[in-house]
């Protein structure tokens, strides 16, 4: 389980938050640690936080961004209190510790934490196929990080130990039988990046108020966990729209000569 499960943390500000992320993570067998962009790091709070996961720190990502921390990764689940205005898949915590689990017969699998004051920005949901929330006291849901952190993995634990104790759970081994690779998030990424220059040539959508097209696009996709064969053809039909586009831009300029 180790080196199956990323957790992964967006521009955390408190170097204690880190050590306590470390200490939780070490308590329930992950290892896997990506920061993106932390304020402070390494530093001496963070150590004495970590209270003896000091080698999950020294081993941990410093991430430039968060695709980078994703990198590799075919299943990323952000964990989010917040409502928002396009709803996102949204698991309860023992689900999304069970698909979690199941992912990581395909590639490693991310859980992603914003920032402590703001959370996860839309920017950041983009990248996730599914929202967990933990359903904390509704008149103070309040967690630390670290908190937050502990209570995901615990489950994630729970899960792992019945699979060991019952076999793997119904319908996971159907569902993977036969099925392609999972695409990886920076396949998505790449996906979405051509999807978005090529809706600009074709003027399906502002350069410059993109809107919420794209976001729904997102949206789309992540239900549909696309295969990379299934990422390759979408690649290949966007650039043969790219081509023609090219070759109409020809066209009307030879004309206007």
């Amino acid at each position: 389980m180790s080196a199956a499960i990323r957790i992964v943390l967006v521009s955390p500000s408190h170097p204690g938050n880190i050590g306590a992320v470390a200490r939780a993570m070490k308590t329930m067998g992950l290892y896997d640690l990506a920061l993106v962009t932390p304020r402070r790091f390494p530093h001496a709070e963070a150590t004495a936080m970590a209270a003896g996961a000091d080698d999950l720190l020294a081993g941990a990502h410093v991430c430039a961004t968060l695709d980078e921390a994703l990198a590799g990764c075919r299943l990323v689940i952000g964990s989010s209190a917040r409502s928002r205005s396009i709803r996102w898949p949204q698991l309860d915590t023992r689900e999304a510790a069970r698909q979690l689990i199941a992912a990581r017969e395909e590639g490693p699998a991310a859980l992603l934490f914003g920032p402590e004051r703001t959370g996860l920005s839309n920017d950041d949901l983009d990248r996730c196929h599914a929202l967990v929330s933990i359903p904390a006291n509704p008149d103070y849901g309040s967690l630390n990080l670290g908190s937050a952190v502990q209570v995901l993995t615990y489950e994630i634990r729970m899960a792992v130990l019945a699979q060991a104790a019952d076999g793997e759970p119904d319908g996971v081994a159907e569902a993977q039988t036969g099925r392609q690779r999972l695409a990886t998030a920076d396949e998505v990424e790449g996906f979405f990046s051509h999807l978005e220059r090529t809706l600009h040539q074709v003027d399906f959508i502002d350069p410059a108020r993109p809107g919420r097209v794209l976001r729904r696009m997102r949206r789309l996709f992540a239900r549909a966990r696309p295969e990379e064969d299934e990422i390759q053809i979408l690649r290949g039909i966007l650039t043969q729209v790219d081509k023609a586009v090219a070759r109409g831009t020809d066209a009307t300029d030879h004309e206007q000569e």
